[in-house]
């Protein structure tokens, strides 16, 4: 019977741990995090810009065009915004509504970068994704 318990725990803990991976996080400002991928995510919105960083152990390389599809009901986007500082690749702008909806409404979010393909998990990104479209930026500090 123990060992019934101890192999039903387990289960629990890993199918529910992708869905603990993404945080949502009012300071010091509006922040939603997922450390349940291979490819950190961490999206910010100071009250005027949408800021998404993408960081990897292996960093990225160089190119002139970022991609990002999120499957398997889009959109895709890409941009020639991107910024690369060590291990951590970095898109801002005034509006990130496609980002959020693509964040909430399908399973994977593919990272397209030239030669360079990687995928994150968006199990359990709903939540917090809405909690940071609701989030004032300072009003916790207010």
């Amino acid at each position: 019977m123990r060992g019934l318990l101890c192999a039903a725990l387990v289960i629990v803990g890993l199918t529910s741990s992708p869905a603990l991976a993404w945080e949502f996080s009012t300071s010091p400002i509006c922040t939603v995090t997922d450390r349940g991928s291979d490819t950190g995510l961490k999206l910010t919105f100071d009250g005027e810009l949408y800021a998404l960083h993408l960081s990897h152990l292996e960093g990225w390389q160089n190119a002139e065009v970022f991609a990002i599809r999120f499957a398997p009901n889009g959109p895709f986007i890409q941009t020639t915004w991107h910024q690369i500082d060590g291990q951590t690749l970095s898109v801002s702008d005034a509006g990130f509504g496609n980002v959020l909806k693509g964040l909430q409404d399908n399973q994977v979010a593919q990272v397209l970068l030239d030669e360079t393909f990687r995928e994150i998990d968006l199990n359990g990104a709903y939540t917090p994704v809405e909690n940071f479209k609701n989030c004032k930026p300072g009003a916790a500090l207010s």
